[in-house]
């Protein structure tokens, strides 16, 4: 079969998904449908906003669907009418097994990290967050269990210590787009050999990417220099590790950091204090040493490097972070 024959519907929602989805249609393959989440209001005036893969969807006049519920009888039966002889899954939601298990040659996904590790909705935060020094991407075909069905192809890149979890992204946002289409030419090709997860050798013990909350983001000033910078990074630049700075009689004072250095050397203070000139560094003592804050946003502000921040916020000396 050739590629212009093989009919893909393809699911995603965010940037990262958008790359895999441009590299099939500017590579020539058939992509019949575009499954992507129902809009929703965004910002302060609750405009309704679009997904990024169905902003691309729409600029390609590729037919969409953006079902509430995937076991709906309408969607499934919208689904069946595409015909799809793959499916892919890059950045979207779990499928029932009506629908992964649709197509003839079955649904594929993409996910950001060495299979098994990291199996979750966070991969790229927590292996940043966690200090690993190796990531990736694996594509897989789909079966019950969340994250778990057996490996197809894996891409390794290194993270380095300054990497932050937006450069990390980007970076396998590329390498996907890549790897979707090695794998779909390999299935074509007949040349997968499927191999299952727990035939895997792992050296280290598995580790979950779940979910991330607001409350997750939290910094906790008692880490070590490292723990602290890596949570930093890894969250940076979104959704943002944060902080509250508080001042007596005076109500918190949200802050987002988003960039620092380490400083390794034993502190003198207790963990979250405050050091700074006001006008050209701000430190923060951890456990075991302190973190320059390179960068740093208030709430509802912009974010400003740290000699701006210090010639526009005052009192900070009076202060105490928590």
């Amino acid at each position: 079969m050739e590629k212009k024959d093989l009919r893909i519907v393809y699911m995603g929602t965010p940037d990262f998904a958008v790359e895999s989805l441009r590299c099939l249609v500017e590579g020539g393959y058939n992509v019949v449908g575009v499954i992507t989440m129902p809009d929703k209001p965004a910002g302060r005036g609750h405009k309704v906003q679009f997904s990024p893969v169905k902003q691309y969807a729409l600029e390609q006049n590729l037919p969409l669907l953006q079902p509430e519920r995937l076991k709906d009888e309408s969607f499934i039966e919208a689904l069946r009418e595409w015909k799809a002889d793959l499916q892919i899954v890059v950045a979207f939601r779990m499928l029932p097994e009506v629908v992964w298990a649709m197509p003839r040659l079955g649904t594929f996904n993409l996910h950001a990290s060495l299979l098994p590790q990291y199996r979750g909705a966070a991969p790229i935060n927590w292996a940043v967050i966690n200090g690993d020094t190796e990531t990736g991407i694996t594509t897989f075909f789909l079966q019950q269990e969340i994250d778990t069905g057996k490996v197809i192809q894996q891409v390794h890149i290194p993270i380095a210590d300054t990497d932050n979890v937006g450069v990390v992204h980007d970076k396998l946002m590329v390498l996907g787009g890549k790897l979707v289409i090695e794998t779909v030419d390999a299935i074509l090709e007949n040349r997968v050999k499927p191999i299952p997860q727990e035939e895997m050798a792992q050296s280290e013990e598995l580790r979950p990417a779940p979910k991330i909350f607001k409350e997750t983001c939290r910094i906790n000033w008692t880490g070590n220099v490292k723990q602290t910078y890596d949570f930093i990074r890894g969250l940076s630049p979104y959704p943002a590790a944060w902080t509250e700075l508080h001042q007596e009689q005076e109500a918190p004072v949200i802050i987002k950091i988003f960039e620092t250095e380490k400083i390794e050397k034993t502190p003198e203070v207790t963990p979250g204090t405050i050091q700074t000139d006001g006008r050209t560094y701000l430190h923060i003592a951890v456990a075991d040493g302190y973190l320059s804050i390179k960068s740093l946003q208030l709430a509802g502000k912009k974010r400003l490097a740290i000699d701006n921040f210090l010639r526009g916020f005052k009192f900070l000396d009076e202060m105490k972070i928590e």
